[in-house]
């Protein structure tokens, strides 16, 4: 796969310091067994299941910032409280009839093997038999590894009666409710499974959906999927604030890593779960939300900027001030009207209007090309947020999708949520405590 790299802190700075690679090495040494050598290039060195090899660049070079390396093990899955990457590939899929359980256990410890040599920028396998399928699909060799992170999450669905796991579902791991303003496709619901790929380079994220839903024929397929082009939230103060296609900056107010209290608030899943095996899990609910631009593209600037709450170009509230400034809930202006208006989205999405409720945002813009019949665009956000508990979700959208402004100009159409199990310690893997 990717050109291995330094491994980079789950927060602080999205880049790396410099860093130099190992002395030279002989050729004989850098491709025997190494297993990193696709199409006649070696790609890197690494030994098994160890951090990334001594060969990164020529000797002396520096560390190019988009070959850092996120850990793939740790107390939680990478990909949650990890600096927001700029490309998402998002899958979600189905136990195929007839899989039993040692096959759905079996698949999990494949693709714990499997995400953890593809975030360090190795090949899921090395291949010696030309008789058989190759082990890696290969479109990512001599790609950079760009902060691969792998995330899966198990759906309310996993836990029926197919493979004895009902005694371990969550009690919160329940289907969403019907809520508002939402006109769901049911290509684009739910799922056993999801994997959440992010990378700074879409080639690596897609490669590694990919090649784990490859190593999944048999056991699991497709369900539905999508691709995130550019991210719509920053879960790090290292990070600026992105826009969505609408223009505006996006999560400013958003939790972010290095705000430990909040999470362990509302992201992380404490000693309150019913099931031990979701303690440092998380639940993640997606929602692809459509975005009516051509609509939104006539609305003239000021009441953009009502729907939201916010100046359009600096993202300062309209209260004043700067993009990190307060927004003043109260404030009035002469003639005694709400400067930030009462139906403004950030207004009701925020902490302060729902008894403190606040979620991890992880979203992404995407596009699925024109409208066949009303030849407008198709795409807007695609909405992913971890919680501790399902119910944070469902209280923000009750209330966003009756009384938000921006309704006007969105719908949700795709939804799903799942169970975020913790992260793994070396030797260990998905679905290790789901099944013992």
């Amino acid at each position: 796969m990717g050109r291995p790299g330094k491994e980079r802190p789950l927060t602080g700075s999205p880049h790396p310091p410099e860093d130099r690679a190992s002395p030279s090495m002989s050729r004989r040494a850098l491709l025997g067994g190494i297993g990193l050598a696709g199409a006649g290039a070696a790609i890197g060195s690494v030994t098994g299941g160890g951090g990334p090899g001594p060969f990164m660049a020529s000797a002396g070079a520096a560390t190019p910032p988009d070959q850092f390396i996120v850990p793939f093990y740790g107390t939680h899955q990478a990909g949650i409280a990890t600096p927001a990457q700029d490309r998402l590939v998002f899958a979600t899929l189905n136990v195929v009839d007839g899989a039993d359980r040692t096959a759905l256990r079996d698949l999990l410890s494949d693709w714990s093997d499997a995400a953890a040599k593809m975030t360090k920028g190795q090949l899921v396998g090395e291949d010696s038999d030309l008789d058989a399928p190759p082990l890696d699909t290969g479109e990512a060799v001599g790609s950079p590894v760009s902060g691969l992170t792998v995330t899966v999450g198990y759906g309310p669905s996993l836990f029926d009666e197919r493979f004895g796991l009902a005694p371990k579902k969550p009690a919160r791991l329940v289907d969403l409710p019907a809520l508002p303003n939402e006109d769901l496709d049911p290509d684009y619901t739910g799922g056993d499974l999801c994997i959440q790929a992010c990378s700074d380079d879409p080639l690596v994220a897609f490669h590694a959906v990919r090649n784990l839903a490859r190593l999944g024929m048999g056991v699991v397929e497709h369900n539905w999927m999508e691709l995130g082009f550019g991210r719509t939230s920053t879960t790090s103060t290292a990070e600026a604030t992105p826009r969505n296609l609408l223009g505006f900056k996006d999560g400013t107010r958003n939790i972010k890593a290095q705000q430990t209290d909040l999470m362990a608030d509302y992201v992380w899943v404490g000693k309150e779960s019913d099931q031990p095996w979701m303690r440092n899990g998380s639940y993640l609910v997606a929602r692809r939300i459509r975005m009516f631009i051509e609509n939104w593209d006539r609305d003239y600037l000021g009441d953009q900027q009502n729907v939201i709450g916010r100046a359009k170009t600096s993202g300062a509230p309209l209260t004043g001030g700067t993009e990190f400034t307060n927004p003043k809930f109260t404030a009035k202006d002469d003639q005694g009207h709400l400067i930030i208006p009462a139906d403004a989205h950030i207004r009701l999405a925020s902490h302060e209007e729902n008894g403190g409720t606040r979620l991890l945002r992880r979203g992404y813009s995407y596009t699925d090309g024109i409208d066949p019949v009303r030849g407008t665009l198709l795409g807007g956000l695609f909405f992913i947020a971890f919680m501790k508990d399902p119910s944070q979700f469902i209280t923000l959208q009750q209330k966003l999708g009756t009384s938000d402004a921006l309704n006007e100009y969105i719908q949700h159409t795709g939804s799903a949520l799942f169970a975020v199990p913790p992260g793994v310690t070396r030797g260990r893997h998905w679905g290790d405590a789901l099944f013992s």
